[in-house]
This record gives structure tokens, sequence and C-alpha cells, in this order.
């Protein structure tokens, strides 16, 4: 989660615990120094995708891009991501690229593309009450 070793655990802990990893970490025998296997493999899809999401809160980032950062993961780490975001990154400008419905309706705006063109752009509320708009199709 930090291999420049540039945080105290302190802050790696509270960093896993806001994307809901500190449990599982803790119960690894190596805790903060647990292996990680190439590619993740001894970590679920989800583990990695929230393990990302610790280190973007380790570095406070104040622009987060994230392309289908939801995609792979069940409905409960989609959840957890969706959390995450919501709460600790109130400060920062999140440009989420979605196809779930679900991943932006509490975004403030929500741009649609069609065919690599802008065909709407409002909040997700307007788009949904929006009989015409291609989102709430």
């Amino acid at each position: 989660m930090d291999p420049l070793e540039e945080y105290t655990d302190d802050k790696i802990w509270e960093a896993l615990d806001k994307c809901q990893l500190g449990d599982e970490v803790r119960s690894k025998e190596g805790k903060l120094d647990s292996p990680v296997f190439a590619n993740g493999d001894n970590w679920s899809v989800g583990q990695r995708q929230l393990l990302c999401l610790g280190r973007v809160l380790l570095k406070k980032t104040k622009v987060l891009v994230l392309d289908e950062a939801t995609a792979s993961v069940d409905t409960a780490t989609d959840g957890i991501i969706q959390q995450a975001l919501w709460k600790h990154f109130t400060d920062s400008t999140v440009i989420m690229i979605a196809h779930r419905i679900t991943s932006v309706l509490d975004s403030d705006m929500v741009l649609v593309l069609e065919q690599g063109l802008v065909d709407e752009y409002n909040s997700p509320k307007k788009l949904l009450d929006d009989d015409s708009s291609s989102f709430a199709k």
C-alpha cells in the first residue's frame, strides 16, 4: 500500500479502516508486511479495488478519476467504495466513468456521452425526471 514508505503505520491503518480493509489486514500473519503476490493474486478483485482506494485515501488527492472502478466487484464492495468516495472525498473533484446508473446517482452532475459526443449534462435528478433523457432510459 505504501511501497515508498512515505506514511506512518498509523496513517496506513487509518486508510485501511476507511476502505474497510483494516480487519482483513490485521488478520494476516504479517499484518502491514504481508506479501502481495504478482497481480494481487492473493486478494479478491474487490479487495484489490479497495486497496487501490486505500492508496488514494493515503495520498489525499484533490482530483480522482475512476474508470469503471466498481464494474468487476459485487454489490457489497460497490457500496463500500461508493460510501468511502462520498464520505472521504468531499473536498475533491471525482470524475467517475461508469455504466451502472447506481454508481453516479449521488453525483453533483452527470455527463452522458453518445458516440463520443456530449449528449446530456445535468444533475442526476433532473436527468431522471426528464422522460426524453437517455440517462433515464
